[in-house]
């Protein structure tokens, strides 16, 4: 993925104007790490100052094993990636993942979607996910950087009482056999 300078990121304008639908925000919000702006407004700028600030926080934080950026001019579609964790079926393995803001984040989670194909108790055929703070969970607090450490964190901590994919919730009790699976499914891209 392309990377960014400072200031390019914060001077990042999609060339599609973006139009927003906001509500108030409520009450606090903002991380304990870094405050992030509120959405508010008609025109997006705040939506749009909001994920510029999520993406520089992002190219700043240096996790390991996950990152993502807009994709092309519109910073309201972002490609991710996530690694598979250390002693995990998913060891090592690079998962590509689509992002799609809607017009009032974040007071509304964005879509999430994995791109490569994912053999998970919680990702059904489609690439669709089954995590909650991308759903009823879901909160203004979070930001792109949450998003991903909770899914790659759902990869080794699968929900099994609430399973997208039977047959992975079924086998997760064979590790042996799940392994096999995943590596069998996995086709990077």
């Amino acid at each position: 993925m392309p990377r960014m300078e400072n200031q390019e990121v914060q001077d990042y304008v999609p060339s599609a104007p973006a139009a927003a639908a906001a509500t108030p925000p409520p009450s606090g919000g903002a991380t304990a790490k870094q405050p992030l702006p509120a959405a508010k407004g008609s025109d997006g700028n705040s939506v749009l100052k909001r994920l510029q600030s999520e993406l520089m926080a992002l190219m700043m934080c240096g996790d390991p094993g996950v990152s993502a950026f807009p994709e092309g001019d519109n910073i309201f579609s972002w490609k991710g990636t996530i690694t598979g964790s250390k002693d995990t079926a998913y060891e090592g393995m690079v998962y590509k993942l689509s992002l799609s803001f809607p017009s009032d984040y974040p007071f509304k989670p964005p879509k999430v979607k994995f791109e490569t194909t994912c053999f998970h108790p919680n990702v059904d055929l489609y690439g669709n996910i089954c995590l909650d703070i991308l759903q009823d969970k879901w909160s203004s607090a979070y930001d792109v950087r949450t998003i991903l450490l909770s899914i790659q964190s759902l990869l080794g901590e699968p929900n099994n009482d609430s399973p997208l994919n039977t047959q992975a919730a079924a086998l997760w009790i064979n590790q042996e056999e799940f392994r096999k699976m995943v590596e069998k499914m996995y086709k990077p891209a």
